[in-house]
């Protein structure tokens, strides 16, 4: 994992972190998602952020994007039900982020399309423990 964010609120910035708690069955805390039901992390790839920025004309900000966990050089599953350990936290694949026009606000016109297909996944938490920069990215086994 390179980079981590957490937001309190869904209109305020992403705020880079270091480290994060993460609770079972609820999220990040201090995060806007933390308690939801099953949207509680997200995380997207740099290598898809740079495909996504060669097409938008323009270096696109992680942050900007509004997803959790930044990670490079690992393929990130989308098929629901499939698992991944971030360090020792367990996460389970809810569903495929989808770029929000919000996009085109905050980074500019075009950032939605360029980010299509390329803006993610959204995990639920299956176990709880601490996300870290640094963290190993890998694929769990069922």
């Amino acid at each position: 994992m390179v980079e981590l964010f957490i937001s309190p609120a869904r209109k305020l910035p992403m705020r880079s972190v270091d480290s994060v708690i993460v609770e079972q069955g609820a999220g990040l805390v201090g995060d806007r998602y933390h308690g939801s039901r099953h949207r509680h992390v997200s995380m997207q790839s740099v290598d898809d952020l740079l495909v996504a920025a060669e097409e938008f004309g323009a270096p696109i900000d992680p942050a900007l994007t509004r997803r959790n966990v930044s990670v490079s050089g690992f393929e990130i599953p989308t098929k629901p039900g499939e698992r991944v350990l971030v360090g020792d936290v367990e996460l389970e694949v809810v569903r495929i982020a989808a770029p929000c026009k919000l996009l085109d606000d905050d980074i500019g016109t075009g950032a939605k399309t360029a980010l299509r297909r390329r803006a993610g996944t959204i995990f639920r938490v299956l176990s709880s423990g601490t996300l870290e920069i640094g963290n190993v990215v890998r694929s769990a086994l069922l």
